[in-house]
C-alpha cells in the first residue's frame, strides 16, 4: 500500500469498529497516531495494542465531541503531543434514528453536533498548522445514506450530506497550500453491531449489494490510507464510495 512513514495522524472515534480499522491501516503504513474517543479505558487498551503490533509510540487523547471546548483543544493537543499534524480523519459519529414526524429536537441536535459541527471545528483548527507546513490530508467519513437518504435517518443523512458539501468548500480554500480534503462513504460494513443481526436481516441487506456481502473495516481503512498518502496529492474535494456496488454514484 502507500507509505505514511514520518507522518502523524489524528483519528476520531478511533476505538470503534470502523475507527479501529482506519487506525490499524494508517499505523501499518508507518504513521504515528493520536487516537481520540470518549472512552479513556478503551482508547488506552487499543493504543497499547497498536504500539505492540506496529510500534511508533502512538498516543490517546480523550475528547467528548459534543463539548465544543474539548473539540477546540483537540488539534492543539495533537500538535503538542506528536509535534505536528499531517492527517486528520474525521470518523466519529452517532445515530439517533427516528421517523421524521417523531424526531425530537435533542435527537437532531446531538447528531448535528457530533457528526457535523465537530468535524467543522477540527477542520478549521487543523488548517493553520497544515497551511504553515504546506501539507495536509483531511479525510472525513460520511455515508452512502448522505447521497441516497434512508428512512428513519433524516438527521443522520443530513449531517453526512453536509460533510460532503463542507469538504468540497474547504478543499477549494486550502488546495493551493498542499492540503487535500476528501470523503470516504461506506455502505454496509460488518461490525460488532451488524454481527448480532438475525441471519434473515443479514440476508436481506446482502441482497441489496451486488457483491452479495457487507464490506469489512479494512476496506474503509485502505481507502483512507490512500487518500492520506502523498500519492493522492492531486485528489481533492472528492467522495470515494466503498459500498460493494450497492449505490453506483458518480
Amino acid at each position: 500500500m502507500f507509505s505514511l512513514e514520518g507522518m502523524t495522524a489524528l483519528v476520531t472515534g478511533a476505538s470503534g469498529g470502523i475507527g479501529s480499522s482506519i487506525a490499524r491501516s494508517l499505523a501499518s503504513q508507518g504513521a504515528r497516531l493520536a487516537l481520540s474517543g470518549s472512552n479513556a479505558a478503551k482508547l488506552r487498551a487499543f493504543r497499547e495494542e497498536l504500539n505492540d503490533e506496529y510500534g511508533h509510540d502512538h498516543v490517546e487523547i480523550t475528547c467528548d465531541l459534543s463539548n465544543a471546548t474539548q473539540v477546540e483543544e483537540l488539534i492543539p493537543a495533537t500538535v503538542d503531543t506528536l509535534g505536528k499534524i499531517d492527517i486528520l480523519v474525521n470518523n466519529a459519529g452517532v445515530t439517533r434514528d427516528n421517523l421524521a414526524m417523531r424526531i425530537k429536537d435533542e435527537e437532531w441536535d446531538a447528531v448535528m453536533k457530533i457528526n457535523l459541527e465537530a468535524a467543522f471545528r477540527l477542520m478549521r483548527a487543523s488548517a493553520r498548522p497544515m497551511m504553515k507546513a504546506r501539507f495536509g490530508r483531511i479525510v472525513t467519513i460520511t455515508s452512502v445514506v448522505g447521497a441516497t437518504g434512508n428512512p428513519g435517518q433524516m438527521n443522520y443523512a443530513a449531517a453526512k450530506a453536509g460533510l460532503v458539501g463542507m469538504t468540497k468548500a474547504f478543499a477549494q480554500e486550502v488546495a493551493s497550500r498542499g492540503i487535500t480534503a476528501n470523503c470516504v462513504a461506506p455502505g454496509f460494513i460488518r461490525t460488532a453491531m451488524t454481527d448480532v443481526l438475525p441471519d434473515a436481516q443479514k440476508d436481506a441487506l446482502n441482497a441489496r449489494i451486488p457483491m452479495g456481502r457487507m464490506g469489512e473495516g479494512e476496506d474503509i481503512g485502505a481507502a483512507v490510507a490512500y487518500l492520506a498518502s502523498k500519492e493522492a496529492g492531486y485528489v481533492t474535494g472528492q467522495t470515494l464510495h466503498v459500498n460493494g456496488g450497492m449505490a453506483m454514484l458518480s
